[in-house]
């Protein structure tokens, strides 16, 4: 363990020497745990890609660049408005370009055609006022995939309206044990809120991460100076790089990307453990239910208003460090 020293004066002595040990005042480098760190989690993508805001397609980008340590089990599109099945396909049509370029860093990212058999078109209105409706080829991919043979928890990490995973617990309820939602909430929760309010109200014993603020902490606050900033970042280690890069580029221009914070949480960081560090954010438990976690209160993990986005912030160079060397996978070729 390293030490600094310094000189303390106390009264009537000569200055004592006191070590200090730097633990105690620096972070550790990461989270403990996580995909980066060897577990393999089983995901699905629910987005509304292709909607009103591109930071989706961002999202999506990044995603794939990270489908060497995950297993990516089905994608659906469930948006609100205009977005399609069709825009997933289009970010995988860019990961088709830069996928021999990748396989040369790691051989477990996916074929691009297996990806495209994965995508499901889902609900493509909100729900009524029920809450749920008619089951949708996106819907019944959960269901599937929540009830196939595997020991492993499946992570739903919801990026647009909650729809499909409301008509997925409706149809059938005992998929509940294995799901682990981390639901991207705020204005996404807005275009379906009768979806959310059935399962909030009527499956409390849904694990679920509902962050309706902590997520704002990929693009706000942490360490924006020089190449890190919000647009200098996407200028220098994103823009030309590969197909994902230029895709990526010709959306938007600069890191909005409020959806990722919910990947991160997988990627560092203990999954089951939704207060401790996690590269997305520390969470709290409530009230609601067993295994319901949100946004934590405590002011000193604000930022800008917004409740716990310091707590992916803070970690906002190690996250985007690593992001820029997958970036520069696509062009080596």
């Amino acid at each position: 363990m390293q030490a600094s020293i310094r000189l303390i004066p106390v009264q009537g002595m000569a200055w004592l020497f006191v070590a200090v040990s730097l633990a105690c005042a620096v972070e550790p480098v990461n989270p403990a745990g996580g995909a980066l760190a060897g577990e393999r989690p089983r995901v699905i993508i629910s987005t509304d890609i292709g909607g009103s805001d591109p930071d989706d397609f961002q999202s999506f980008v990044h995603l794939l660049l990270y489908a060497n340590v995950l297993d990516i089990e089905t994608l659906v599109s469930s948006p609100p408005q205009a977005g399609r099945a069709r825009h997933i396909l289009e970010v995988l049509d860019a990961y088709e370009k830069d996928y021999a370029s990748l396989r040369k860093h790691s051989e477990d990212f996916p074929e691009p055609e297996t990806l495209r058999r994965i995508t499901r078109q889902g609900a493509m209105e909100p729900a009524p006022d029920q809450g749920w409706s008619a089951a949708t080829e996106g819907s019944k991919g959960i269901v599937a995939r929540a009830k196939a043979d595997d020991e492993r928890p499946l992570w739903v990490l919801v990026w647009g309206s909650i729809t499909d995973v409301a008509q997925a617990v409706h149809d059938d309820p005992s998929i509940k044990g294995k799901l682990r939602v981390h639901s991207i909430g705020s204005w996404n929760t807005q275009q379906d809120r009768a979806a959310r309010e059935y399962l909030f109200k009527n499956h409390a014993d849904l694990w679920w991460i509902e962050s309706d603020t902590t997520f704002r902490g990929m693009y706000t606050g942490g360490h924006q100076d020089g190449e890190w900033g919000n647009r200098t970042f996407v200028e220098a280690h994103v823009k030309g790089h590969g197909a994902l890069g230029d895709l990526f580029f010709s959306k938007k221009r600069d890191i909005k990307m409020g959806d990722t914070p919910s990947l991160l949480y997988l990627l560092r960081g203990a999954p089951d453990e939704p207060t401790t560090a996690h590269w997305g954010g520390a969470f709290v438990k409530t009230d609601h239910g067993p295994n319901y976690w949100t946004d934590n209160p405590d002011h000193s993990l604000s930022e800008g208003g917004r409740a716990g986005a310091k707590t992916v912030s803070r970690w906002r160079i190690d996250y985007l460090r690593d992001w820029r060397q997958r970036m520069e996978w696509t062009s080596m070729r």
